[in-house]
């Protein structure tokens, strides 16, 4: 009979099989009595009882002692078929039989039940490797979630409900619903910054609660329910926990692998838009320059032409000037963005690389004076001069055109710590709401809708050159109205101005 089938049966049947298995030996040994020595039969009863151990279990054992040594009584000591005992010496051989046989019983118990408890971890460590083969194919989460639910209901009898958080970072359950106190337990586990001991929680009518705790931050909960009430919960908890901390290694895999084909796509789609810009751009900067020559041609002429076919000129010569000027701000985008722009840094005096910036622009500063603040004596940095007269051309450019006419643009140079940070503030309507985050991506206007002209690269410029100086910009909005944009160089160790030499004495 299989083990498997010894392990259905109840425990009576059991008994009642080891009583049988030792009376079948006992009837086997009689008709060969007369040729065996009572201790010859006593070792072949004893050999009845570890079977009984070892097949049936415990007890059964000691029934098969009692009963082996009442058969020895009855059938193989004289007188013979009777439990009246003759000799006073068979008191001590059934004594000795019955302990004998009750600790071979339990040793071998023992040692079966050692043997089928290493069985059993082995089948589970052999389990928990093919959980952990798959989960590391697993390429959705709802491949994690369904791989984890089959092995727990196999190997642990229970139901398992997961806990992922959605986008907006809020538990939702991957399954059934689940019930408000589990829900409200959920989300408190993955909300807690305790330590080890408030990440595994178990709850009665709700089971066992455990964090799905990666390298970096909590993936979700685990909710286990065996399906026998919860006293297993104890037994089970070692390989519940290891379980846990598959699926968590798996879900930030998973995450991880999202976040690595987002950055890919993301640096592929950045590439292309900067290579079809630097082409388009090339292309059409030729013919602009003609036009805006063309242009230029009929407005300085001194030919038959109209007043209106004057103005028709000089407008076509200015929009021509516009866009020839967004085109070269694309071309320095794609060749910023390309790493195509080899940085000539000297070192120069912030404020007159500000003063240039200011003469360059002209009349479009004409209604905005630009005030400037800065300390006595103010550090020089090393930074590309026509690069940096380009951030503050298009700092005061955006400035010029959103402040409210005749404010004016105030900038500010200050030293703090290894950076020196320059602010530039004006005195328009600011940045819109929710705008302020993205307000240096590519193409993105404060306005969307807005009638002031720009293509939304000026602010995207500005911040490529910051950086590839080694520094940062950052955008706000002022409490008492306007827009501040704030920028820092690093100042690093100038060098050293040597004195002139003083004029030699009495000359």
């Amino acid at each position: 009979m299989r083990m498997a089938s010894l392990a259905r049966l109840s425990g009576t049947h059991r008994h009642l099989l080891a009583v049988a298995l030792c009376a079948l030996a006992a009837a086997a040994v009689y008709p060969v009595r007369k040729l065996l020595e009572p201790v010859n039969t006593a070792m072949l009863l004893l050999l009845v009882v570890a079977f009984v151990a070892a097949r049936l279990g415990r007890a059964q054992a000691i029934v098969a002692s009692f009963v082996s040594v009442a058969l020895f009584d009855f059938f193989f000591v004289p007188p013979q078929l009777s439990f009246a005992v003759s000799d006073v010496k068979y008191l001590v051989t059934f004594v000795v039989m019955l302990l004998v046989s009750l600790l071979v019983g339990q040793l071998t118990n023992s040692l079966q039940a050692s043997a089928d408890d290493a069985r059993r971890r082995e089948r589970r460590s052999n389990a928990l490797y093919a959980l952990a083969r798959g989960l590391a194919g697993a390429m959705t989460v709802g491949q994690v979630v369904e791989q984890v639910t089959a092995f727990l209901r196999d190997e642990a009898d229970s139901e398992v409900r997961f806990h992922i958080p959605d986008d907006d970072d809020r538990l939702q359950p991957a399954g059934p619903a689940a019930s408000a106190a589990e829900t409200l337990a959920a989300n408190g586990i993955y909300l807690s910054s305790g330590g080890p001991a408030g990440r595994c929680v178990a709850l009665d009518g709700v089971g066992l609660l455990l964090a799905l705790d990666g390298a970096t931050r909590c993936r979700g909960v685990l909710a286990v329910q065996p399906r026998g009430g919860s006293d297993r919960l104890d037994t089970l908890r070692p390989m519940l926990e290891a379980v846990a901390s598959l699926a968590a290694i798996a879900l930030e895999r998973l995450h991880f692998v999202a976040v690595a084909q987002a950055s890919q796509l993301e640096t592929e789609a950045e590439r292309l838009r900067s290579s079809i810009l630097s082409s388009i751009s090339h292309d059409i900067r030729t013919p602009l320059t003609v036009l805006f020559g063309l242009a230029d041609s009929l407005t300085l002429a001194e030919g038959p032409l109209s007043e209106d076919e004057r103005e028709a000129a000089q407008s076509i010569r200015d929009q021509a000037g516009r866009l020839h000027e967004m085109v070269d701000k694309l071309l320095d985008m794609a060749r910023l963005q390309a790493g195509k722009v080899r940085l000539r840094k000297e070192w120069q005096a912030l404020d007159e690389i500000i003063g240039a910036a200011i003469a360059l622009l002209g009349d479009a500063l004409r209604e905005h004076p630009v005030t400037v603040a800065q300390p006595p004596e103010l550090p020089l940095v090393a930074v590309d001069a026509v690069l940096m007269e380009r951030v503050f051309c298009n700092l005061f450019e955006n400035a010029a055109k959103y402040a409210t006419p005749g404010t004016p643009i105030a900038v500010e140079l200050a030293c703090e710590g290894p950076m020196l940070v320059v602010t530039v503030r004006d005195r328009g309507p600011g940045f819109p709401p929710g705008s302020v985050a993205r307000i240096f991506s590519l193409f993105e206007r404060g306005q969307p809708e807005s009638t002031t002209a720009g293509v939304g690269l000026g602010l995207t410029i500005c911040r490529a050159i910051v950086e590839a100086h080694g520094g940062w910009i950052a955008a706000s909005n002022l409490a008492d109205g306007g827009a501040c944009v704030r920028f820092a160089l690093p100042r690093n160790d100038p060098p050293a101005i040597e004195p002139e030499a003083a004029a030699g004495e009495g000359t």
